[in-house]
């Protein structure tokens, strides 16, 4: 008869493959690595969404910047672009007002007539 390989032993190294990195226990144990792979799991998880909410906050932190320079607010702009139906993202805004700041001027100036 063939040898038959073990389902758990194939999870055990698939488990502890995920732990490397980690110290001690929770890279040998098999019981303690289980744990904290699926606490890495949550923390990535919860990780992935705060990225993209401090992602947007930087970008209004930097159109706000470069808007008082403009003598403009924030909010005001962007309920001005709203109004014109202007279809530019904050992302794309923050880019310009780094990188090309006379065309965001240019955009402020468009926006506030």
């Amino acid at each position: 008869m063939t040898r038959v390989k073990s389902v758990s032993a194939r999870n055990h190294r698939k488990t502890l493959k995920a732990a490397k990195g980690f110290k001690q226990a929770r890279r040998r144990r098999i019981k303690t690595a289980k744990e904290a792979v699926l606490h890495a799991g949550q923390y990535a998880y919860i990780g992935r969404k705060q990225k993209k909410r401090n992602l947007r906050s930087l970008w209004i932190i930097r159109m706000n910047a470069a808007l008082r320079e403009s003598g403009a607010t924030y909010s005001k702009f962007i309920s001005s672009l709203k109004k014109k139906n202007i279809l530019l993202d904050r992302k794309i805004l923050a880019e310009i007002a780094v990188k090309h700041p006379e065309d965001f001027k240019s955009i402020v100036e468009i926006v506030k007539k």
